[in-house]
């Protein structure tokens, strides 16, 4: 049981981190389940963990001194600490992952303007119906079925339609770049 793992060591202070690894012998997998199932991330569940037996390390002298079983004094301090974990979440900004190097975000402002102006060049040699299918598709975020519907005909013309205005785009940006 956890209090024979209270042992004395040389200096005559109680060994405390015997008796947390005996702890965590006996309730780690249980706590990580707990953790797991509650965070639904095994990284945020292990540091839930290692919070809650950082808690049980600094009342050592309560955990020793146990009578009871530690199972429902250790979940609930890792349900508290899982809970204060989301609050603070919730009332911090979303987290922004970081870009790979060469992604959307690279390069500066003059250049995300300069392909903006070359992708709307291209976009002006494209037919009528392909331009109002991307502009509609892409651009106004509207499904197939809507621009069938807006522009009165079949669904599969408009898939057809975006699909050769892609082709032509993608053309027409190739014979951009050469033309540099």
């Amino acid at each position: 049981m956890i209090a024979e793992a209270r042992v004395r060591n040389r200096t005559g202070r109680h060994d405390d981190e015997t008796l947390i690894r005996r702890l965590y012998a006996e309730h780690g997998k249980m706590l990580l389940a707990y953790a797991t199932r509650l965070t639904g991330d095994r990284g945020a569940a292990e540091d839930l963990v290692q919070e809650t037996l950082i808690r049980a390390w600094r009342h050592s002298d309560t955990v020793a001194g146990a009578t009871v079983p530690l199972k429902g004094w250790l979940l609930t301090i890792l349900r508290n600490l899982a809970h204060d974990r989301l609050r603070r979440r919730s009332v911090r900004p979303a987290e922004v992952p970081e870009l790979p190097e060469g992604g959307p975000a690279s390069g500066d402002h003059a250049d995300r303007v300069v392909e903006s102006l070359v992708v709307l060049d291209a976009l002006k040699t494209l037919s009528t119906e392909h331009y109002t299918v991307l502009v509609e598709i892409y651009y106004r975020n509207r499904s197939v079925a809507e621009v069938a519907r807006m522009l009165g005909i079949p669904e599969g013309t408009v898939k057809s339609r975006t699909h050769y205005a892609l082709r032509s785009l993608r053309a027409a940006l190739t014979a951009g770049e050469e033309g540099r």
